[in-house]
């Protein structure tokens, strides 16, 4: 690997705790795999699950780095065996299981997709978590469709903001909830046709009355806990519930019976499991249908806030404290 240094900053994790457990190292850079690429990291992003590991709730999967990240944006600097699609020097964003808190990052080159057109680094790391994460859940399990109605818990969350951007722009309507009238404001501001303060207000009435008594098609969820029966009174008939994670809890006491009467889908998933050919899958399809929309500016990512690398501790204290609009990068 011409030109590349045999050793890197990255974010370690000693032992799970709070932010202050994130402590810089000096480790070797890693070695592309057959159909890897070794990327320079301009930026990563910080997302939920990072929280979780750090905790010590969320492992990586088997093979995959324990450094934290799990959204790079960069310049790949060496080609493993067999990679055919991009060469040094292009510049990428891309879905890592791990790693992504460092200063070099490898990836399998099908997990990748190229920068769009005009972003910057800091704006295509915050690509790939939350829009991976939303394409497969809301249109993928959840089957939204155009003239739809889509509910967005959490919609000034990093998943939020991308669900809402990505809903109206295949022509759903769309609903959210978020904790206080900024981050509603901020939501309607980003295409929302409604935004629901949930602290003050009980969505399921919200929802009742926005929609004529009709429900919602599809609810995005990452709360969980006592939403779940919320969800299903605020469904529609043959309405679809994506679980994505459970903030409030997984363990709930469920009367299945709306379930039964309106035909509702409950399903969910994890993202970070998954196999190189399923996150390819979803990549694919993003380069498809959503990097268009990317590269002519009709979407663009919301970006809160940046620290550099070594303050990662500063920067989960800023997502632990829910009060960002959008997403927080990481700079190497």
């Amino acid at each position: 690997m011409t030109d590349v240094p045999a050793t890197m900053t990255c974010i370690g994790l000693p032992t799970p705790g709070g932010p202050e457990a994130l402590i810089p190292e000096t480790r070797p850079v890693p070695r592309p795999a057959e159909g890897e690429v070794l990327v320079k990291v301009a930026a990563a992003g910080v997302n939920r699950p990072d929280v979780l590991q750090r905790k010590g709730g969320y492992p990586p999967p088997p093979g995959a780095s324990d450094i934290p990240g799990l959204e790079i944006a960069g310049t790949i600097v060496a080609l493993g065996s067999g990679v055919k699609r991009y060469k040094t020097g292009d510049a990428i964003c891309a879905l890592v299981p791990g790693g992504g808190y460092a200063e070099y990052c490898t990836v399998h080159e099908s997990n990748a997709l190229p920068v769009p057109n005009g972003f910057s680094m800091t704006e295509a790391a915050g690509l790939p978590e939350t829009f991976f994460t939303v394409w497969t859940n809301v249109f993928e399990r959840g089957a939204l469709k155009a003239g739809e109605t889509l509910l967005i818990h959490g919609g000034s969350s990093g998943i939020g903001t991308t669900a809402i951007m990505l809903g109206k722009a295949f022509g759903a309507k769309v609903i959210v909830t978020a904790g206080n009238a900024d981050k509603c404001a901020a939501c309607l501001k980003l295409g929302a046709d409604h935004a629901i303060d949930y602290r003050t207000q009980d969505f399921v009435a919200e929802v009742k009355a926005i929609t004529g008594d009709r429900g919602v098609d599809v609810i995005l969820d990452m709360v969980g806990g006592d939403y779940i029966a919320r969800n299903y009174a605020a469904a529609a008939r043959d309405g679809r519930i994506v679980q994505i994670a459970y903030q409030k809890g997984a363990k709930v006491d469920i009367d299945l019976t709306p379930l039964m009467i309106k035909r509702l889908t409950h399903t969910g998933s994890t993202l970070r499991p998954r196999s190189v050919a399923e996150k390819a899958s979803i990549a694919r399809a993003l380069e498809e249908k959503v990097w268009p929309l990317l590269s002519a500016g009709t979407i663009r990512p919301q970006i809160h806030a940046t620290f550099p690398l070594k303050e990662a501790a500063k920067a989960h204290e800023m997502l632990e404290t829910s009060t960002h609009i959008g997403k927080i990068i990481l700079i190497s």
